[in-house]
Formats: structure tokens, C-alpha cells, sequence
């Protein structure tokens, strides 16, 4: 039994120790659950707490900027309570001041009901004659009244009216001027209109006159033949003799004759023809319908192409041999080559196939001053051979006359030499016995100098005693 009894025991107590082993390792292993559980919420904690910090940096920030957004909209509401304080107070002075103009207004209306109710009354209470007195009365009263404000009201228009009054004073005045100075030019400028009037009357007839004698064949030549003479002039030909006029030559087809004939300086020549169809141009400008003047330039310029086409068949280059292959075909003014070239665009171009080459009077001045200037060029050419001419003749007269001063250098030294012998002569053989009377008291008052010798000799002629080749080359 006791056996029994301990083995109970032993056996409960072995239990008891099992399982408190087996609790243990339980429990351990609980806590080691409940540590690791309690760590990893730590650990969480710790990332909410940091993130909540950040969350909290960032709301400050937020805040912070919100206070200072804050601070500016209060300081515009300040600004704007400010200006709205300021509106309100203008606002009140004007509904103020309107106030005061209804009341002065309402003021006035019933001072003159009253006083319109009191002339009525008075009107049916009396007389005609008591009616007027009252209303005289009446109306002096009101009238004292409004003259009164009339006269203030007065003096402050007057203030604002006298600038406006004075500037439309002066501004009538300086209409008045102008309308003065506006008449004044008005006759003037209807004189001026009547005399250019008359003088246009004048050219007219002096224009018909000119084109009825330009469309003479002997006028319109002399015409051109002088205008081409005058164009000579202003290029300054004339003084160098270089142009001749009316020269005709004869050849097998008949005789060529070129108004001018102009002169190069290398010998050259440069035919000149000036019988363009003037005659055509004037009848064109006659015209008076646009459709006939179209016409008659259409005519002109069929004109002028035949003109040119006969130079160019004409060959003036043949009969002169000193001509280069072209001829002038000179048209006496500006306007009529103007013309031709606007109808007739290739002019110019078929005027080159032809050797033929249309000048005007500046054209022409423009050649003639370029030949001129080539005259100028010879000149200043053949002076400088002159001169080159003159120099050498000088230099060989030098040369000869440096040789004459060098043999009277040579003459001069030959007589020093000679001199100084003579010198030396008489200073060793004949004056000492002469100085010797003086000793024996037979000299006269005067006594005899000493003869020096003269030790200088006459420079050489050295640059001009050589040939003008070699001084040339020095």
C-alpha cells in the first residue's frame, strides 16, 4: 500500500515535474512570441512615430505659410476696410451734399408756392391795384433775392467764363488775321493766276509759232545743227578746233554729208549725224485727242527707225577710215529720244546692231567731254616731251658751259702759278737789293710791302664735268 502510495506520489510528482517542464518550454516560448510581437510593434511604432514627425514638420510648414498668407489677406483687408472706410466717407459727403441741394431746392419750391399762393390770394382778396403792389412787392423781394445769388453765381461764372471769354477773344482775332491774310493772299494768288494766264497764253502762241517754224525742213536742220553746235560748246570743243560741220563727201551711191565731224587725239575721228525727223515729234505733241497723238508717235517712231536704218546703210565708217564702225545719230533734245524709246523698246538694241548710237544733248556732252579730257591727256603728253626736249637742251648748255668755267678754273690756277713765281722772283732776287737803298737813305716816304703768295686754287666743276649719260645714270 505504502508502496503503492509513494509510486502515486512519485509518480504525481514526476508529473507535476513534467509538466512544469513542458508549462516552461510553453511559457518561454509565449514570451520569446510575445517579445517578438511586442519588438516588431515597437519597431512599428517607431516608423508611425517618425512618419506622424515628418507629418507634423510638414503641417508646421503648412501652417507657418498659412499664418503668413494670413497675415498678407489681413493686411488687404486692412487696406480695402481702409478704402471702403474712405468711400463711405466720400459716399456720405455726397449724399450729404445732395441732401442739402434737396433741401435747398425744396426750400426754394416752397418759397415759391408761397409766394405764388400769396399772390393769388392777394389776387382775389383785392384790387388790379393791390394785386400789382403785392406783386411788385413780391417780386422785388424775390427778385433782390435772386440778384443776390444771381450776382454770386455771377462772379463764379465770372471766374470760370473770363479765361474762356479771352481765349475766344483771341482766337477771333487770329481768324481775323487769317482772313485778312487769307483775302490778302486770295488777290494775290488771283494775280499771280492771271498773269500766269497771260504769260500761258503768250508761250502758246510762241510754242505754235516755234513748231510752225521747227516743222520747216531749213529751220528744223539749222535747229539741230545749232543744238548740236551749242552741245560742242558746253563740252569745251570748241577751243581746241576739233569739229567741223557740213562736210560732204561723195561716194558711187551718191554723197554722204555728217553734220560734225569730231576729232580724236590719237588721230581717230567720230562721225556725227543730226537730221533726226523732228517734224513727226511736234505734229505728235500737237495732237490734241490722246488717240491721235498715240498715232502721230507711233509715226515718229517708224520715223526714227527709218532714220537709223539709213545711217547704218550709209557705211560712214567706209568713207572715213579714220572713223571706228559707228555713227552718231544725234536727236536734239531729251524728250524726243524719251519718247522714241518708251514706243519702241528695242531701239537701243537694234541701234547697236546697226553701228548706229543715239545720243541727246547729255549724252553727247558726256562724249564729247570724255574726247576732251583725251585732248587735255595729249596736250599735257606732248608738254611733257617738250619739256623732256627742253631739259636735255638745258643740261648739254650747262654741260658745255661747266667745261668753260673748268678751263678758266684751269687758266686761273696756270696765272696763280705763274704769280706766285713772280712772287717768289722778286721776293729773292729783286726786292731785298731795292729794300737796301732805304739803307743808304735814297728810299722814299713809302715803303715796300711784302708780296705774299696767293696759295689757293680754283674749285673743280665735278657733277657737270661728265656726260649727261653718266650724270643720267648718277
Amino acid at each position: 500500500m505504502t508502496i503503492i502510495i509513494i509510486s502515486s506520489v512519485l509518480g504525481l510528482v514526476v508529473g507535476g515535474i513534467v509538466s512544469w517542464f513542458i508549462a516552461s518550454s510553453r511559457l518561454s516560448k509565449k514570451v520569446a512570441d510575445i517579445q517578438m510581437s511586442y519588438t516588431n510593434q515597437i519597431t512599428e511604432l517607431d516608423g508611425k512615430a517618425k512618419s506622424a514627425e515628418a507629418v507634423n514638420n510638414e503641417l508646421r510648414q503648412q501652417i507657418d505659410q498659412k499664418d503668413s498668407e494670413l497675415g498678407n489677406v489681413r493686411n488687404e483687408l486692412s487696406t480695402e476696410q481702409q478704402e471702403k472706410v474712405r468711400a463711405l466717407t466720400e459716399l456720405r459727403e455726397s449724399v450729404k451734399h445732395l441732401e442739402e441741394q434737396k433741401i435747398l431746392i425744396e426750400t426754394m419750391k416752397v418759397e415759391m408756392t408761397d409766394t405764388f399762393n400769396a399772390l393769388s390770394s392777394a389776387a382775389l382778396k383785392s384790387s388790379s391795384e393791390d394785386f400789382i403792389r403785392l406783386a411788385k412787392e413780391h417780386i422785388g423781394n424775390v427778385v433782390t433775392d435772386t440778384k443776390g445769388k444771381l450776382g454770386e453765381h455771377q462772379a463764379a461764372m465770372d471766374g470760370l467764363v473770363r479765361p474762356l471769354q479771352e481765349a475766344l477773344k483771341k482766337y477771333e482775332e487770329y481768324l481775323h488775321s487769317l482772313e485778312v491774310k487769307r483775302k490778302q493772299d486770295y488777290t494775290s494768288l488771283d494775280e499771280q493766276i492771271k498773269m500766269l494766264s497771260t504769260t500761258h497764253q503768250q508761250l502758246q502762241k510762241e510754242t505754235s509759232s516755234l513748231i510752225t517754224a521747227l516743222r520747216k525742213p531749213q529751220v528744223s536742220g539749222s535747229w539741230g545743227q545749232l543744238t548740236l553746235k551749242r552741245t560742242a560748246e558746253l563740252a569745251g570743243m570748241t577751243a581746241y578746233c576739233d569739229f567741223f560741220e557740213e562736210v560732204s563727201i561723195g561716194t558711187e551711191s551718191g554723197r554722204l554729208r555728217p553734220d560734225m565731224i569730231v576729232r580724236l587725239p590719237n588721230g581717230r575721228e567720230i562721225v556725227v549725224d543730226a537730221k533726226a525727223p523732228v517734224d513727226a515729234y511736234l505734229k505728235a505733241i500737237a495732237e490734241a485727242s490722246e488717240e491721235g497723238r498715240q498715232k502721230a508717235l507711233s509715226n515718229y517712231v517708224a520715223q526714227v527707225r527709218n532714220h537709223m536704218n539709213s545711217l547704218g546703210s550709209k557705211a560712214y565708217w567706209d568713207q572715213f577710215p579714220k572713223s571706228p564702225e559707228m555713227v552718231v545719230m544725234f536727236m536734239p533734245g531729251e524728250s524726243f529720244f524719251s519718247a522714241a524709246i518708251e514706243h519702241d523698246h528695242k531701239l537701243i538694241e537694234d541701234s547697236s546692231l546697226k553701228r548706229v548710237i543715239p545720243a541727246t544733248p547729255t549724252t553727247l556732252i558726256a562724249l564729247l567731254k570724255a574726247v576732251a579730257y583725251g585732248w587735255q591727256q595729249e596736250q599735257v603728253t606732248k608738254s611733257a616731251q617738250q619739256i623732256s626736249q627742253l631739259g636735255k637742251e638745258l643740261y648739254d648748255r650747262i654741260s658745255t658751259l661747266a667745261k668753260y668755267f673748268d678751263d678758266m678754273g684751269s687758266a686761273i690756277e696756270k696765272t696763280n702759278a705763274a704769280y706766285n713765281r713772280i712772287i717768289g722772283s722778286m721776293e729773292s732776287r729783286i726786292l731785298p737789293s731795292v729794300r737796301k737803298f732805304k739803307e743808304l737813305g735814297v728810299a722814299g716816304a713809302n715803303e715796300i710791302s711784302v708780296l705774299e703768295q696767293i696759295d689757293q686754287t680754283p674749285r673743280t666743276v665735278e657733277f657737270l664735268m661728265g656726260t649727261p649719260e653718266k650724270n643720267s645714270m648718277q
